[in-house]
């Protein structure tokens, strides 16, 4: 469905696969988000969904790589109207009767040219509503067992797609926050070239924290925002970030 009702949606985190089927470096994340809410994830949750949102689905995916565990992150294409070239996760629009791995599947491949038949989905997040735009995102976790080659299938929509080695993103000296001029404060990586911030940057820590690879770093580091990260008007009404949902163009992180 592509309309969610209000009680009509995920409120906590569910295993898809039983623990053999993912990596050992893996197993910890998936039994922590079995069972994870809303605010087990997020320090500043979404806020209530209302009576009716429509739905989206983000695509988190996990593989092995040459520097050990990574994250499939997307750029978005500087000419769009909205979140104009920052980082997100592939994903989108719910289409017709598609539930939220179908979504997240067809926008990976849709984006980075990834063969979603070579892809395991292996748990789902809560959902969460974001104010801006009336969507109700699902995160959806996967682990990629033989990865393919990714590039951006569609430039105008996609400028770069990149795997980044998680011990890259768990770097204290590649992490920090950023001040939005609304005064949102919030996390914030240098990776791959790229100032991955906003709902990208909050669902990465998630990640980070639940999968054991966190380590301390500087909270009172400040990173730079983009200029073409700098247009939201209240990123803390629900930002996804990247993977903000418009009714033109799919939900990126």
């Amino acid at each position: 469905m592509t309309d969610a009702s209000r009680g009509d949606f995920l409120r906590v985190g569910r295993r898809l696969v039983a623990d053999d089927l993912v990596p050992a470096w893996m197993a910890r994340l998936v039994r922590r988000i079995d069972g994870a809410t809303i605010e087990d994830l997020l320090p500043r949750p979404a806020l209530s969904a209302p009576q009716v949102a429509r739905r989206s689905a983000v695509l988190m995916l996990f593989a092995d790589g040459p520097a050990g565990p990574d994250l499939l992150l997307t750029e978005r294409a500087g000419t769009l109207r909205s979140h104009a070239g920052q980082p997100a996760f592939p994903g989108g629009k719910q289409d017709g009767d598609e539930d939220a791995v179908t979504t997240a599947l067809r926008e990976g491949a849709e984006e980075t040219g990834l063969d979603p038949a070579t892809v395991l989905p292996v748990a789902l997040l809560p959902e969460l509503f974001l104010g801006v735009t009336g969507f109700l995102v699902a995160p959806v976790l996967a682990y990629w067992p033989s990865p393919g080659p990714v590039a951006p299938v569609d430039p105008g929509e996609t400028t770069a797609v990149a795997r980044v080695p998680v011990s890259e993103l768990a770097d204290p000296a590649r992490r920090g926050r950023v001040r939005h001029p609304s005064g949102y404060v919030g996390p914030a990586f240098e990776v791959a070239g790229l100032v991955v911030w906003g709902f990208t940057a909050g669902l990465v820590e998630a990640l980070l924290d639940l999968g054991g690879w966190a380590v301390p770093w500087d909270q009172e580091r400040y990173i730079d925002l983009p200029e073409s990260g700098g247009k939201l008007t209240d990123p803390e009404a629900g930002h996804l970030g990247d993977n903000e949902p418009t009714d033109e163009t799919s939900v990126t992180t």
